[in-house]
């Protein structure tokens, strides 16, 4: 899914897989699972395309390949200003109620005691969806007799308002973002969750078992995705002493690796890491970016690569710009880069350090027509186990820390995925997690300064 995205000053959301394994196609506006970045009204995320390898296989929207952008690249030109991103999902007060106080011996109602549907839960299409089929969906028919009719959707809440305003509810589970989680959470478009979460296989409770900030009081994390640094992986891009970076700081480091270096034309992520590479503790940087002499230091430190910058925008053009030379070293969504590695065999690799990374949530639409069945549904889906199955069709990290461990190999490729995963341990160790509260509040003045940037 990350399925990633974002242009400016908004919200993640999950994104693009090849549709090409599946022989159909996303609705239109839908978060079409290929290896490129789908655009939303407040960000872009990306998504793990698992299409057979080759360049002949689908791009996004069904177009060819994207060509290697031109070694001189137009000049820039100002990015969109997006609308506001709504606030980053708090964990919520472990002294109150809420759905990751985990009772080991409380598994929640029995099939029997539980309306029995069919549950209508809504999702992204594309290998996104197909992996929930597989992993969740079959397996929880199997265990409780609730079947289940998935329907796919365009990633807002407006479909949800609208049943809403006319009383005729007929979802009942959406898979959200942070920003949708918690906007429909305030409006009051999705059910406050109060139930018991299932703990981890060892008795670890879910409260501790979940990523810090993947329970959110209306919505249950599931998948994360990121971005991340990527690096021509062939013998011949690399210096003569086979030094090869690894880091964010060998990104600026023009000297040590001289060469191009590519960047997605959007303040999101650029000026995190820009601050990150100058020094900046990870827990300064968003109170940093909310001041002026923050943001000026920002770009001041993206000014020193700036001459080797060739911009991106969509997802599948890092892996072209390193295979063709153009750069060596780029951002990337790390799901499309999975597919170029480990499905179209192209020699990139991935570097972790300081990822930015966020996630996708499980939410039920207040006034869903088999309510006690989505809430059995949602903690059937993000238990252990369901999560762990889905990472052998996508790079989407699960979000509990008990599933890292039972990640398997690829479906489509003798590949072993848990190196792919933005939650894999040692993957996280110094990643940072996008704040939409800052996005939502900062993110427009920042496209207009990122703008002033791009002109000079």
């Amino acid at each position: 899914m990350i399925n990633g995205k974002f242009e400016a000053a908004g919200r993640f959301s999950a994104m693009a897989v090849a549709l090409a394994l599946l022989g159909a196609a996303a609705p239109e506006g839908a978060r079409a699972q290929e290896p490129a970045a789908v655009e939303t009204k407040a960000g872009t995320e990306a998504g793990a395309a698992t299409e057979p390898a080759g360049d002949a296989a689908a791009e996004p929207g069904g177009a060819a390949p994207a060509a290697a952008p031109a070694e001189e690249p137009a000049p820039p030109t100002p990015i969109a200003k997006p609308d506001p991103a709504a606030p980053a999902t708090p964990t919520p007060d472990p002294d109150k109620a809420d759905p990751a106080k985990t009772d080991p011996a409380k598994t929640g109602p029995a099939p029997s005691e539980v309306a029995q549907g069919p549950l209508t839960v809504v999702s992204w299409g594309g290998v996104y969806s197909k992996s929930q089929q597989e992993a969740i969906f079959h397996p929880f028919t199997r265990a409780t007799g609730i079947e289940i009719k998935d329907k796919v959707y365009a990633g807002t809440l407006d479909q949800i308002r609208s049943q809403q305003a006319e009383g005729a509810m007929t979802w009942d589970v959406v898979d959200v973002d942070p920003a949708d989680a918690e906007a429909g959470c305030e409006e009051g478009l999705f059910e406050k969750l109060s139930f018991v979460l299932p703990a981890a296989p060892d008795g670890t409770p879910a409260l501790d078992d979940f990523l810090p900030g993947t329970i959110h009081p209306c919505a249950i994390g599931s998948v994360a995705w990121s971005m991340v640094l990527a690096r021509a992986g062939s013998e011949d891009a690399a210096p003569a002493d086979d030094l090869r970076p690894d880091s964010l700081a060998d990104f600026f480091d023009l000297q040590t690796f001289p060469g191009g270096r590519g960047l997605r034309r959007t303040p999101m992520a650029n000026l995190e890491w820009a601050l990150l590479a100058d020094g900046i503790a990870p827990e300064e940087v968003y109170s940093l970016l909310r001041t002026d002499a923050g943001v000026k230091r920002a770009l001041a430190k993206l000014d020193t690569i700036r001459e080797a910058i060739v911009w991106w925008e969509d997802a599948g053009e890092p892996a072209a710009l390193l295979t063709s030379g153009q750069v060596v070293m780029s951002s990337a969504y790390n799901a499309p880069a999975f597919n170029d590695i480990a499905v179209r065999q192209r020699p990139v690799e991935l570097i972790w350090d300081r990822q930015l990374w966020d996630i996708d949530l499980w939410a039920v639409p207040a006034g869903a027509p088999h309510r006690e069945a989505a809430l059995e549904f949602v903690r059937f889906a993000t238990g252990t186990e369901p999560l762990a199955r889905q990472t052998r069709w996508l790079p989407y990290g699960p979000v509990r820390r008990s599933a890292a461990p039972l990640a398997g190999d690829f479906v489509h490729t003798d590949i072993d995925i848990a190196p792919y995963l933005p939650t894999t341990p040692e993957n996280l160790e110094t990643a940072l997690r996008n704040d939409a509260v800052f996005w939502r509040e900062e993110g427009p003045a920042l496209v207009d300064r990122f703008n002033d940037w791009l002109s000079r």
